[in-house]
């Protein structure tokens, strides 16, 4: 069985990424892109699915591990009867080729190591062809191959390739793990030595950037260095998780692809990245949103691939058994087809926020706002899927059609701040509309809250950014009453559901439930300090951060009955709202919480 979700750390090398059990064990890796077939998938099913780990003799927990100061090169400590050896495990920026490289150092005594590498290509599907060439093993397969590099003897046995050997104090034993395309010569062995050094340096000089100073700072730092970590450097585009397929139920079926780009996740990304100082990757960001969503406005869609691509279908591998026999296993994503008016304003709000927070303003960019603001003014009536893409029929959703509103408000204010042009008149008319519909059709005054969509019995968690758009004032009691039935309504044990799955007759088409969603209860901590409970927001805030696993990460959700992990890991959305939410609660500004509600009447 795999590891706990919540005992896997990342290794990363801006174009892919490894997830690394406190075993010793790699039980995830797709190459040479995050959305790749993945040679490691021991994750969804078992170790026949494709691993590999160095570990002590016999096998054990790693008694310690944590990351080398800010960066990803892990390093797991084994204390054992024969001695303590450390384990250090990174992936260096991309050079020629994605490598993953693992260094054994002796600390102490003399400690007998196994090795166990089972390669299996698209998913644990196929086991390459083994041979061994120049001192190096090659792996091959269809389009794939893996070479591997070390300066202990190798084996083959039963489809797996081993080594047992023995490392003393002062000792270090490298592997090097290589893949490039299986008609290309095999590659240049890379120097471990040399390659660690080199990715310390990076790290070093990449955090080192930051202006961040406030609370929380090795916290904020981490988050940074994993939001860096799920970039795809290429293009910019920042990935929404490194897996896919486990589950925000126990054994359930809600499992989905997150290896993409989602256009939501676009102002959560800018405002933690130009909030403490990484403009180059809020540029990139901006510039990857930019072309991904060139075109036809009408045919936006809510997430894209790595590289802009639109078409992310979504097929089921019957093979693979599931995350502790969560099923079905997918890739691709069908949602990427629905329709989602507030990702329009979502859009909108990223690129304004860009140009307020100094990133070049462009005439592409301002074209495209213009030509989204359009489909805005003749869509904004129309039923959607809601951010959460629920698989039931389309409603209208308070939040899309919020976010509607902050799309057409941000660009009133960019004709008036910039002086660009745009039919500020006819928006300002549309804005106006779009306020009044809410308020009299998403809010239920009995209640004293806003409701999931009109008509609603239910809420939703993304209620709690009314005021963080700028919709309505903090101390609204429409807001002041809101924030009061989410923390009634849906919180379990203090953390916040996005929204109950049987409420108005299962609102999402979804058989099951889900654990409380980890970005949510971020923003509820952001909404306590809003309406003045700030001493209520921080101490939820310090429990958030007690959630996070022995390395600094969050996955999407958590079992408030269990204490577990649950969903894709890490989730960038939950370590982006960390951030924002360590700005808010230590006094950082945000353009986009600043509110113009006096601009809504």
């Amino acid at each position: 069985m795999p590891s706990r979700i919540e005992d896997y750390a990342l290794l990363g090398d801006l174009q892919t990424a490894a997830l690394v059990a406190k075993d010793g064990s790699i039980d995830w890796l797709c190459l040479p892109r995050f959305d790749s077939p993945a040679c490691f998938a021991a994750l969804l099913d078992d170790v026949d699915a494709g691993r590999w780990q160095i570990a002590p003799a016999g096998g054990r927990s790693v008694t310690r591990r944590g990351y080398r100061d800010d960066s990803l090169i892990l390093e797991s400590e084994w204390d054992t009867p024969d001695g303590t050896v450390r384990l250090i495990d990174f992936m260096p920026p991309r050079g020629e080729a994605p490598d993953v490289v693992r260094i054994v150092e002796g600390v102490s005594g003399n400690v007998p190591m196994r090795m166990e590498l089972r390669l299996r290509f698209d998913y644990g599907s196929i086991a390459p062809w083994i041979r061994h060439d120049g001192g190096m093993l090659g792996a091959v397969a269809g389009p794939d191959a893996v070479w591997l590099t070390t300066t202990v003897p190798v084996h083959g046995q039963d489809m797996t390739t081993t080594a047992e050997f023995e490392v003393r104090a002062g000792q270090r034993v490298p592997f090097v793990l290589t893949h490039v395309a299986s008609h290309l010569p095999r590659p240049h062995a890379v120097d471990a030595e040399r390659a660690l050094a080199g990715t310390e340096e990076f790290w070093t000089a990449w955090i080192g950037r930051s202006t961040y100073d406030g609370p929380w700072s090795a916290e904020v730092r981490r988050g940074l260095v994993t939001l860096k970590g799920l970039t795809y450097a290429p293009t910019g585009g920042i990935v929404a998780a490194a897996t896919t397929s486990l589950p925000e139920q126990p054994g359930g079926p809600r499992n989905w692809d997150y290896r993409y780009c989602w256009l939501r996740d676009a102002t959560f990304t800018l405002q933690a990245l130009l909030g403490t100082g990484f403009v180059a990757e809020a540029r990139a960001w901006r510039d990857w949103l930019v072309r991904a969503v060139a075109g036809d406005p009408a045919k936006l869609r809510i997430m894209y691939g790595l590289d802009g691509s639109r078409r992310l279908p979504e097929q089921t591998l019957p093979w693979l058994s599931g995350y502790e026999g969560a099923s079905p296993v997918r890739v691709g994503n069908g949602a990427a087809g629905q329709f989602q008016l507030d990702v329009w304003g979502e859009v909108l709000d990223g690129l304004h926020l860009a140009r307020e927070g100094g990133l070049a303003v462009t005439d592409t960019a301002w074209d495209l706002q213009c030509a989204l603001l359009d489909f805005l003014e003749g869509h904004w009536e129309d039923p959607d899927n809601g951010l959460w893409e629920v698989r039931g029929p389309q409603r209208h959703f308070v939040h899309s059609k919020v976010m509607a509103w902050a799309g057409l408000d941000r660009a009133i204010h960019t004709v008036r701040e910039h002086g660009l042009d745009g039919p500020v008149d006819r928006w300002r008319e549309t804005r106006a509309r779009i306020h009044a519909d809410v308020c009299e059709r998403g809010y239920d005054a009995e209640r004293d809250t806003f409701t999931q969509f009109y008509g609603s019995q239910g809420l939703d968690a993304a209620l709690l950014l009314i005021p963080r758009v700028g919709f309505l004032p903090w101390d609204d009691p429409r807001v002041t009453g809101t924030v009061e039935a989410v923390r009634r309504e849906l919180c379990e044990n203090g953390f916040v559901l996005r929204y109950r799955t049987d409420a108005d007759g299962r609102v999402d088409g979804l058989p099951g439930t889900e654990g409380a969603f980890l970005a949510c209860t971020f923003w509820l901590a952001d909404a306590l300090h809003g309406t003045g409970r700030t001493e209520e927001a921080r101490d939820l805030f310090e429990r958030l951060l007690e959630l996070r696993n022995d390395v600094g990460l969050l996955s999407e959700e958590y079992d408030t009955d269990t204490g577990r992990f649950l969903g894709n890991m890490p989730q960038a959305f939950s370590m982006e709202a960390m951030v924002n939410t360590a700005r808010h609660l230590g006094g950082a500004s945000t353009k986009t919480s600043e509110g113009r509600q006096e601009q809504a009447f």
